[in-house]
């Protein structure tokens, strides 16, 4: 593992220079554990995105997955591998990126593994987090009468995967570039929120996610989608890469969790289809058709 200095504390009672972390979870909690393998040329191009960059956002997936359980991050174990002709300073600035987006978030580096790559970067991150015993929020929760809310605005991860292919050269900073994940939401949503997962696929196939494990339906309004600036309506239901939660609940929910809003666009029904209703109020079905990023 490359020696990158990163501090035991809290959960991990040991951590990088042993043959195996030794963890010990906060009393009366669960573990979280979740693993994301980020590709070169499928989940980032180091032509599109600076390595600070790349380190954010191979860890947000982690992150984003523990937030959609309604818990918090402890540790975090990163297996990479590098070309051999890859600069030094690309995989320091890398870790910047990650070590900075995990140390404000309350996680600790505390393993992994580098091995020289035949081609291109490759990055398996695995978080581990908790949650209070017995109150993970699954997917499986939802019912009929259920309201379905997402947080934030929608599209900006599509909308700017689309331009970036287009052949425009977007300024590398901001929610795109630096995506944040929405562990305190999704904190205060336990109790609250029957189902969740985040929007990393896109809203269309994440919301089927919710309804083939919930056994139910559902009904959205796309009016009532909130739409980042930047985006269109397929970008914010077909984009993915939000890092936004979508989750459903038959409690009252406020518009504002911890200072991000919260839409409600529609409700849990009985069935087997998801459908949107148009500005028109027809129906229609909504296919899931969340984009795989980067495999055009």
């Amino acid at each position: 593992m490359v020696a990158v200095g990163s501090q035991k504390r809290g959960s991990v009672i040991t951590g990088i220079g042993d043959d195996s972390s030794v963890l010990r979870p906060p009393a009366g909690h669960e573990l979280l554990v979740t693993t994301d393998f980020s590709l070169e040329a499928v989940h980032f191009r180091r032509e599109w995105h600076p390595p600070e960059s790349v380190g954010h956002r191979c860890l947000i997936r982690g992150l984003s997955d523990i937030a959609a359980m309604g818990g918090r991050p402890l540790a975090i174990f990163l297996s990479l591998a590098l070309p051999a002709d890859l600069p030094q300073s690309w995989v320091d600035r890398f870790y910047s990126g990650l070590l900075k987006l995990a140390r404000h978030h309350g996680a600790t580096l505390a393993g992994g593994d580098t091995a020289q790559s035949p081609s291109g970067v490759l990055a398996d991150i695995m978080v581990v987090g908790s949650v209070p015993r017995g109150h993970a929020v699954l997917r499986s929760g939802a019912g009929p009468g259920d309201h379905i809310f997402v947080t934030g605005k929608l599209g900006l991860g599509g909308a700017s995967v689309r331009r970036l292919y287009a052949g425009e050269r977007l300024r590398p900073v901001g929610a795109y570039f630096y995506p944040k994940p929405q562990l305190e939401v999704g904190a205060k949503l336990r109790g609250l929120a029957s189902a969740m997962i985040d929007i990393s696929d896109g809203l269309s196939t994440d919301l089927a996610n919710i309804c083939e494990e919930s056994r139910v339906s559902a009904v959205i309004n796309q009016t009532a989608i909130p739409i980042a600036r930047t985006a269109t309506l397929e970008d914010a239901l077909h984009g993915g890469d939000d890092y936004e939660l979508l989750f459903t609940s038959s409690k009252h929910v406020p518009k504002e969790i911890a200072g991000v809003p919260i839409t409600q666009i529609g409700e849990v029904v009985k069935g087997s289809s998801v459908q949107i209703r148009g500005a028109n109020g027809k129906a229609t079905r909504l296919k899931p058709l969340g984009w795989q990023h980067f495999s055009h």
